[in-house]
Formats: C-alpha cells, structure tokens, sequence
C-alpha cells in the first residue's frame, strides 16, 4: 500500500510540478505580451506598409493614381534599367568596402598598440573612443570644417608648408574618399574596442610557450594571436559592412551626393526619389532593395557567430 501511495503522490506532484509549469509560461507570456505588441506596431507594420508601396505608383504628383496594383513589379524592373540606381550600387560597395578594410586594419593595428593595463593606455582608449560615441550630425559637421579651405586647419597647415590642395570634396576624383576617411574615423573605435575585448581573453600559456621556443613578435601574433582573434575580425566586419549603408548623415552634410553623383549611394538615391521628385513608391522599391541586402548580410552573421560558436 505504501509504495501504491508514494507511485501516486509522485503522480500528484508530477501534475502539480506540470501545472505549475504551465501556468509560468502563461504567466510569461501574458507579461511579455504588450512588449511584443509594440515591437510589432514599430517593426512589422512599417515594413509592410514599405513593401506595398513599393508595388504602386504611389507619387504625390499624381494621386488619382497613387494606389493601383496593375503592374506590382513594374517599379522592380525600372530598377534594373536605372543606371544611375545601378551606378548607386557601385558607389555603396566602394564605399562599404573601403571603409569597412581600413576600420578593420585601423582598429586591429591600434588595438595591438593599446593592449595593456597601465593607466596611461587606459586613458588613451577612452579618448580614441570618442569619435564613435558622438552624434552622426555631429561627425558630418566636423569633417565638413575640416574639408572646407576657408576655415580649414588642414587646409592652412598644407598652405603655411607650400602644399596647397583643394577641396577634397568638392574635387570628384577624390569627394568619396574624403568620405571614407571620416567614416573610417567614426567607426574604427569599434573594431579596437571588439579586438582589445579579445586580446585580453587570450590566455597567457601558449605565448609564454612560444616565447621560449623562440618565436618573434610577427610569428607570436601570427600564429597565435590570429587565430584567436580571427572570428572578433569576421563579425566586425560584417556588423560594419551592414552599418556602412546607413552613411546618409556624411553625405547629406558634407558632399549632397556630389559632385556629380560620384558619391551617389543607394539610400541617397532613394531619398532623392522621394523628395525630391515624390516617386514613393519607387523609393520603396530602392528601400526594399536595400533591405534585403541589409537582411542577407545579417543572416551571414548569424550563421558566422553560429559555426563560430560550434567549433569552440
């Protein structure tokens, strides 16, 4: 009788135990369920709301027709015999590219630099970290003194050594270069910031033990350092490379998509489209362009963290 009673009781408390279970994922849920709701309202409903304007003519130059579903992909096949979208594009990847290589080579090199624990390098780390904490507006407006002749320390100190140049951004063969430099000088402290994080995880014994053996520096970071190293590169690039497509605040403020359209990129394109002529919905169409690539660049990084994550 005893071990019916105590088959039972583990039966009442096995249900009691599920119950109990239940009702704190219902507890959960119900919790979380304005927070899901908001998040929807501010993510999902934007995105649908973009996807079908993208398949309208919508334009507020024509609203008898703004909202007509005759022809949904027409905006998507203008698209690709648009050559100034398609030159946009060029100009996005030589930018992201550009930009993203010198940040990475940037940050690792001065991360390499500061990696220790004495207060003079901690102070130096705070201050190099400084530009990547200040207001996109506020970096634009920096670099538009900085790229201006006029008032331009720069400009004056080339002047006072007999080296006088012009206005990097007003000058097509060098406007988007002058842009990846200050995207560069925003965004670097990332990169040194994410790769200091790694160095000092790195545990001392294997560099002890190569140190003995006899390896230089070169082979030390080489062979060690590296390859511990190597997924924190991979991520920051990526996370960078997605971010490079927001770099609308530099080009809007410092170069307007000029000269020309030599810094043209695709989200300026869209903003002009859009604001400039009221083609929303081909606007869209360039917005969900961009976002499918943000989207596939993200999906790489997930599934980058991912294997990364596996092989550790």
């Amino acid at each position: 009788m005893s071990a019916i009673a105590v088959a039972r009781g583990g039966r009442t408390a096995g249900g009691k135990d599920g119950s109990w279970e239940a009702e704190r994922r219902r507890a959960f849920l119900i919790g979380l369920s304005p927070s899901l709701l908001v998040l929807l309202a501010i993510t999902l409903v934007p995105a649908v709301a973009l996807l079908v304007a993208s398949l309208t003519p919508l334009s507020l130059t024509d609203p008898a027709n703004t909202f007509r579903f005759d022809d949904p992909l027409g905006n998507y096949r203008h698209l690709l015999e648009d050559k100034r979208f398609l030159a946009s594009i060029a100009v996005q990847l030589k930018l992201s590219v550009v930009s993203v290589a010198l940040q990475l080579g940037v940050g690792l090199g001065l991360a390499l630099l500061l990696n220790g624990k004495s207060k003079v390098l901690g102070a130096t780390r705070t201050v190099f970290l400084i530009p990547m904490v200040l207001p996109p507006i506020v970096v634009a407006l920096i670099w538009k003194i900085i790229y201006t002749p006029d008032v331009s320390p720069m400009h004056r100190l080339l002047e006072a050594v007999g080296l006088p140049v012009r206005s990097l951004i007003a000058n097509p063969d060098t406007a988007l270069w002058a842009l990846t430099v200050a995207d560069t000088w925003q965004w670097f402290p990332f990169t040194m910031l994410m790769v200091l994080a790694s160095l000092q995880m790195i545990p001392d014994d294997p560099l002890e033990a190569a140190s003995l053996d006899g390896a230089n520096r070169w082979q030390l970071f080489r062979f060690i350092v590296f390859p511990y190293i190597r997924p924190v590169l991979v991520v920051c690039g990526l996370f960078r490379l997605i971010d490079s497509f927001k770099a609308f605040p530099l080009i809007y403020v410092l170069t307007n998509g000029g000269p020309g359209s030599v810094t043209e990129v695709t989200n300026y394109y869209g903003f002009i489209q859009a604001f400039n002529f009221s083609y929303w919905g081909y606007a869209s169409a360039i917005a969900m362009v961009i976002l499918a690539g943000v989207f596939m660049l993200s999906w790489l990084v997930g599934k980058l963290g991912w294997n990364d994550h596996a092989e550790r």
